[in-house]
């Protein structure tokens, strides 16, 4: 592991916005982006949960050819169009991180991989402190392959946190006007096969891709033996990036200007033109 000394000490905002809908978490991760770059807001790290369930798809994957949305409507769920880049996910008893920082900031400097493999340093230490540290949290150290689906949990990539050996977050990262913006997911329960339901598939390849999730994804409740709370696992990452990475937080709230930003951004995000662009 990177020795924390290495980075300067720096303090950072931490906001827990909650649970919200899929257009809302996204609007306010790029109104963070807008934020930040305007030297409004300091870096920042952000946990949210989603509700209802939401199906979310990286920025160059299309809505209409990867997700079967009468499947989605059937089970209650929704969905978005990410303005990072990755697959597809379904968000449904989870935890989402986010870090939004400048390009210059030390923990997000470099190339993508590179800050990848920084920050998931502070997954890693935090993910071990649960349990009473047995939780085998590791990070993936591929590319993962060119053998490549629909679902973001098929394979592990770019330094991506696994336990046993099979994938435990999700991250994805754009970079736009000088800031860094990496959100993540953490499934903490249930049955990690379920994206396969709502997916544009023939019979055969659901089976398969189910079968693929199941041996190489795996959630928090599994790695525990138990079902971990919001709360606790947002504690738990908290301490591992502030350790990992030598941070110190102020807990803190959306801002006005995030708030209005975040309002303004919604039309995006419910509309057809940026939903299904593509």
């Amino acid at each position: 592991m990177e020795d924390p000394s290495n980075l300067p000490h720096a303090t950072w905002r931490l906001v827990n916005t909650g649970v919200s809908d899929g257009a809302v978490n996204m609007a306010i991760d790029e109104a963070l982006m807008r934020s930040v770059a305007e030297n409004r807001s300091p870096p920042t790290l952000r946990f949210y949960g989603w509700a209802p369930p939401c199906v979310s798809v990286g920025y160059s994957q299309s809505v209409r050819k990867e997700v079967d949305l009468d499947r989605c409507r059937e089970r209650g769920y929704t969905w978005v169009r990410r303005p990072t880049g990755g697959r597809a996910i379904l968000h449904i008893d989870e935890l989402t991180y986010s870090i939004v920082a400048p390009q210059g900031e030390a923990r997000v400097a470099g190339d993508i991989i590179t800050s990848y493999r920084r920050l998931s340093l502070g997954l890693v230490e935090g993910l071990r402190t649960l349990h009473g540290g047995v939780v085998q949290a590791d990070r993936m150290e591929t590319d993962g392959g060119s053998e490549k689906s629909a679902a973001c949990f098929d394979v592990p990539s770019h330094y991506e946190v696994t336990a046993y050996g099979r994938k435990l977050v999700g991250s994805a990262q754009v970079r736009r006007n000088g800031v860094v913006l990496q959100h993540g997911a953490l499934p903490l329960e249930g049955d990690v096969s379920r994206l396969v339901d709502v997916l544009v598939l023939p019979e055969p390849d659901r089976v398969a891709l189910r079968g693929k999730l199941l041996e190489r994804a795996i959630a928090l409740d599994e790695v525990v033996g138990r079902v971990v709370p919001f709360d606790e696992a947002v504690e738990a990452l908290t301490r591992g990036f502030g350790r990992a990475l030598n941070l110190g937080f102020t807990p803190g709230e959306l801002s006005p200007f995030e708030r209005e930003a975040a309002e303004g951004l919604m039309s995006r995000y419910t509309g057809d033109e940026w939903t299904h662009v593509r």
